[in-house]
């Protein structure tokens, strides 16, 4: 019985250990041995890692990109599973020397796949140290976490390349699961790049130009046929003026003219282009700083463009600017005023303008500053604006003309005439009041009359 019983157990435990390895190896997943294998991820990314390393290193502004993108995962499992190589833009690149524009694309949330693969683009999936990167002006093609090739270059200077940016610091850190390499710029992968792109061109063109409510005929009380969409480039239809913002403290009002949202002209730009080119041309600089301080006339005048119109700007020299007066610029609104004067809701051309005066003698120009126009006239061979000691001649034509706007450079500054019409007008003459002798009564009247019958008035002094 006993050697039954012990004989039984032996059994027993012989099929555990046979069959109890085959049910272990069964039920654990296919990669337990071989992830338990890995010494990486037996134990948590350690205070050694490269990782902790970017996260504590003087890469700030890539370090929280790196936040920003959610990438700390991705780039543990990269650890975990090979050493990596990052390339680090230095802080300047990415603060100074990158578009704001690109830049607010990259931070925006729906552009978080964008940043992703922009980041991921600067991390090799192996460990490239400064001894073996390529030498004598090879090339090496390495494929980056965002399945783009980055194609690494050494010059025989000893200078070392990494597509367009220049390694500043190699193996700026390195440690145990991977080595960081600092350089000059950023760098950006071909996709990243279009999808920017894109992106702003598509933020020109699918602004909804807003429709107002449907008018209704009160004579027949049935919808007004709506005016013919104009042409892109076409004339607006209404003044310049109906445009123009209605004051200082108001918001613009809607521009009239064939561009709308969709904006068929870059005024801004336009406006910007010219007063660089005053910048460039010199001798303007006044002028130019004076458009660049009065950032809502130059706005303004970008609006205006950009919605059809076109404009003639008599840009002053510095030397009439100096002369300027404290007077004349203390006054509220007098800079944009003695602007607005200066410019002419037409395009001309100095030879359009010559042209012009020899055939017609005086040609006066709207202004912007309403009522008052602007006079010009034929003088020695030129163009001159004005008359008496206000008047100023067309010193540097055609300085800036793009067929929407054309800048003439004037010496003098233009005001409009005073009215003097009303100072010179006759005076109305007031009469001389004369002061009305007493009227006397009519009985002394009768007595007065018998008396000078018989030749006795001049005894009654009542009667003189």
């Amino acid at each position: 019985m006993d050697f039954t019983i012990r004989g039984a157990s032996k059994l027993w435990f012989a099929v555990l250990f046979v069959v109890l390895p085959i049910f272990v190896a069964v039920a654990l997943p296919e990669n337990a041995t071989s992830r338990s294998s890995s010494p990486a991820m037996s134990s948590q990314i350690n205070s050694n890692s490269i990782l902790v390393a970017l996260l504590d290193s003087h890469y700030t502004e890539l370090a929280e990109l790196v936040e920003k993108a959610m990438l700390l995962q991705t780039l543990e499992d990269a650890v975990g599973n090979h050493n990596i190589t990052i390339f680090a833009p230095k802080n300047e690149a990415l603060e100074r020397d990158l578009d704001p524009e690109f830049k607010r694309f990259l931070l925006e949330p729906g552009n978080l796949k964008s940043l992703q693969t922009l980041l991921m683009f600067h991390v090799i999936p192996t460990r490239i140290g400064s001894k073996d990167w390529p030498s004598h002006s090879k090339s090496a093609r390495q494929s980056t976490l965002s399945k783009h090739v980055l194609h690494l270059v050494g010059h025989d200077s000893g200078e070392k390349t990494v597509d367009l940016a220049n390694v500043i610091q190699s193996d700026a850190i390195t440690r145990p699961d991977g080595v960081i390499h600092g350089i000059e710029r950023l760098l950006i992968p071909q996709s990243v790049q279009d999808d920017f792109n894109r992106r702003r061109n598509l933020q020109a063109i699918t602004a909804v130009k807003p429709e107002g409510a449907p008018e209704v005929d009160p004579r027949t009380h049935r919808l007004k046929k709506p005016a013919p969409p104009a042409e892109p480039g076409s004339t607006p239809a209404l003044p310049i003026y109906d445009a123009l913002a209605p004051g200082p403290s108001l918001a613009p009002a809607p521009a009239p003219g064939p561009g709308g949202a969709h904006r068929h002209f870059n005024g801004e730009r336009q406006v910007k282009d010219f007063i660089q080119t005053l910048l460039h041309y010199g001798g303007y600089n006044e002028m130019a700083d004076i458009l660049v301080n009065l950032t809502s006339l130059a706005t303004e005048m970008g609006r205006l463009v950009s919605e059809g119109y076109v404009l003639t700007v008599l840009a002053p020299n510095d030397e009439a600017m100096a002369k300027l007066t404290t007077d004349q610029l203390s006054e509220p609104g007098a800079p944009e005023q003695i602007m607005y004067y200066h410019l002419i809701p037409e395009y001309q051309t100095e030879e359009s303008m010559y042209n012009a005066v020899r055939r017609f003698g005086k040609v006066r120009y709207d202004s912007l500053r309403l009522p008052h126009k602007v006079v010009a006239q034929e003088a020695d061979g030129s163009v001159k604006f004005g008359s008496g000691d206000g008047s100023a001649y067309l010193f540097d034509p055609d300085i800036y003309t793009d067929g929407r706007i054309s800048v003439q450079g004037i010496d003098g500054v233009l005001f409009p005439p005073e009215e003097t019409e009303a100072k010179n007008a006759p005076k109305a003459v007031q009469p001389t009041k004369v002061a009305a002798k007493p009227r006397r009564g009519k009985l002394l009247e009768v007595t007065c009359r018998m008396l000078r019958t018989f030749g006795q008035d001049s005894s009654f002094t009542a009667c003189h």
